[in-house]
């Protein structure tokens, strides 16, 4: 299954939903994901964040990549290799 980005417009937090199947949960994560990341709200939190909840993010989202994708995917995937 081919994960769809959602249009800014479908963004909103009200279109986020978990436990109900897995499509849903799967649209929910990249909806959630998406506007967590956005430029404001890391502006706001990533200088509040004390040094060990950068490490475990840092290492939570490496270990996920770690262990989901091949060496390959993660160079073109993430590092636009």
């Amino acid at each position: 299954m081919k994960i769809r980005l959602h249009s800014s417009a479908d963004q909103t937090a009200t279109s986020i939903c978990f436990g109900m199947n897995r499509d849903l949960d799967e649209q929910s994560l990249v909806t959630f994901l998406q506007r967590a990341t956005s430029d404001e709200l890391l502006d706001t939190l990533i200088p509040r964040l004390a040094e060990d909840e950068v490490a475990k993010v840092v290492d939570f989202l490496t270990g996920l990549m770690r262990k989901h994708l091949s060496e390959q995917e993660y160079h073109q995937l993430f590092l636009d290799d």
